[in-house]
């Protein structure tokens, strides 16, 4: 690019004609101006991320220094900027507005409301690009954050300070699991914040009407950088988000944070790469495409002094290949994946997760005992029915046990499936739980025993609230109690029979 003629002696006179000023400010012009990019000459004191001021009425922040010149990323796409229009330093970092104002409220990546509902009233802030906690100030995760979906909870626990990736295809449930977290936090003094990158405005404003018709946007923060927005915004929607969250956990609160999703980040960034003329590598992600994602989620943690922030991040894949570039970073970085399948989906399986390819590294810490003792073998026994049923496939014959395990194995899928906006405690998991491993529903037709299971946890909180209660305060089912439920699981199996 053939550097333009400024006549920058000039233009200071003409700032220093307005009036007099005891500190000069330091200005530079742009020289080039396109795809949300510009390239200013002038500005050599300027800093990395450092927010920039334009005659025009735009603002941008640095993120690129050449010898000559700086490129900034322009923050909005409506308000125009042109060749040779003066660009003034700031000196401050990209900062974003934080406080319990923010609850309830749908912002954007700068923090600005965009619901209507007016301005949002705080005085605090915080820097978008923080350091995470360091590992002195962390403590080993050991509370469940319960999601109120069985599979998960019973399979694929999560903890609070937790990472936990959702992959999966497009329109197989990622977003609806999230969200269904979300709402199962009303009245469990959880702060929730989702971020919305590159998504539509239309299924943003279905989520936002979702989260108000439960009662869950009172305690819930909805960023949005939609698809329409410029890419930096996209590329500060998740770290803004996460300052919002950090917030919340230094004031000790317990915080879920849900990023939708990075992989529509990475391409942000790669775009920025692009223009910034980076060196690209694979798949034209450029070398730092790692460090974007780790040092954003490093930030998620359960902290020493109280608080905790737990990320669920969501990447889309394309054909279920979990070996893409960015999938496997983020499965690198993150403490387990939940899959989402794509043939399970397909198969009326819902939610769709492949328990053999789904993981927590966190495990039983993360578990109430109650549900952790019911679910002991489940994993086994899934695995088991999924080899014996590639067998059955091809019409081969089943000995006795192996048609046994078949059967269960079915039971088990049914109970596993949950429709959306079910949730169930910790209680009726252990309940539910209880009931396959005890064999309870052997008797009762698979059709019927979606049915069965939900009758059943209402049955022993109205007719045993004692029992239920039981549970719910010792967080466990011990020898002692089994012994009570196992005579009261029969009596409500004649009562089911009955009533069919």
């Amino acid at each position: 690019m053939d550097s333009k003629n400024i006549d920058l002696v000039s233009l200071l006179e003409k700032e220093l004609d307005n009036k007099p000023q005891k500190k000069l400010d330091e200005i530079g012009v742009v020289v080039q101006v396109g795809d949300g990019i510009c390239k200013v000459y002038g500005l050599i004191h300027a800093l990395y991320g450092e927010i920039v001021h334009f005659e025009g009425g735009n603002k941008g922040i640095i993120l690129n220094m050449d010898e000559d010149f700086v490129s900034i990323f322009l923050m909005s796409t409506l308000i125009p900027v042109a060749e040779q229009e003066v660009v003034k330093r700031t000196g401050k970092a990209m900062q974003v507005p934080v406080g319990d104002a923010m609850l309830g409220r749908v912002i954007n990546a700068l923090g600005e409301p965009i619901d209507g509902l007016g301005e949002i009233k705080t005085s605090q802030s915080r820097f978008v690009e923080q350091e995470c906690p360091s590992i002195i100030e962390r403590t080993p995760i050991s509370e469940p954050l319960q999601t109120g979906v069985l599979a998960i909870d019973a399979l694929v626990p999560i903890g609070r300070g937790q990472r936990e990736l959702i992959v999966g295809n497009r329109n197989t449930g990622k977003t609806a699991l999230a969200i269904d977290t979300i709402l199962n936090q009303k009245g469990k003094d959880v702060i929730c914040v989702y971020v919305s990158i590159g998504q539509r405005q239309g299924n943003l404003a279905r989520l936002v009407s979702k989260l108000q018709e439960h009662g869950a946007l009172e305690y819930t923060v909805v960023m949005s950088a939609d698809s329409s927005e410029a890419v930096l915004n996209q590329y500060l929607a998740p770290y803004s988000g996460t300052s919002i969250a950090e917030y919340f956990m230094h004031q000790g609160k317990d915080v879920l944070i849900v990023y939708d999703d990075l992989m529509n980040h990475a391409v942000a960034y790669r775009e920025m790469s692009l223009l910034m003329r980076r060196a690209p590598g694979r798949e034209a992600f450029p070398g730092d495409v790692f460090y974007l994602h780790s040092r954003l989620l490093e930030r998620a943690a359960c902290l020493k002094k109280g608080g905790s922030l737990t990320a669920l991040p969501i990447v889309q894949i394309q054909e279920d290949d979990i070996t893409a570039y960015i999938p496997t970073n983020l499965i690198s970085i993150t403490d387990g994946q939940i899959f989402v399948d794509t043939q399970l989906f397909n198969q009326g399986i819902r939610p769709a997760i492949n328990v053999e390819l789904s993981v927590s590294r966190v495990g039983g810490a993360a578990q109430t005992q109650a549900v952790k003792r019911m679910s002991k073998a489940l994993r086994l026994e899934l695995a088991q029915y999924n080899d014996l049923l590639s067998f059955a496939q091809f019409g081969t014959e089943l000995d006795e046990v192996s048609q046994r395990q078949l059967n269960r194995g079915a039971i088990a899928v049914e109970i596993l499936k949950q429709a959306q906006f079910l949730h169930y405690s910790f209680v009726d998991e252990a309940l539910i739980l209880f009931l396959l491993r005890y064999n309870v529903l052997d008797g009762i037709d698979l059709k019927n025993v979606s049915s069965f299971i939900q009758k059943f946890t209402s049955y022993v909180l109205s007719v045993y609230p004692d029992m239920y209660n039981k549970i719910k305060e010792t967080k466990d089912i011990t020898p002692d109690y089994l012994e009570e439920l196992k005579p009261i699981a029969q009596e409500f199996a004649k009562i089911f029979e009955k009533e069919k």
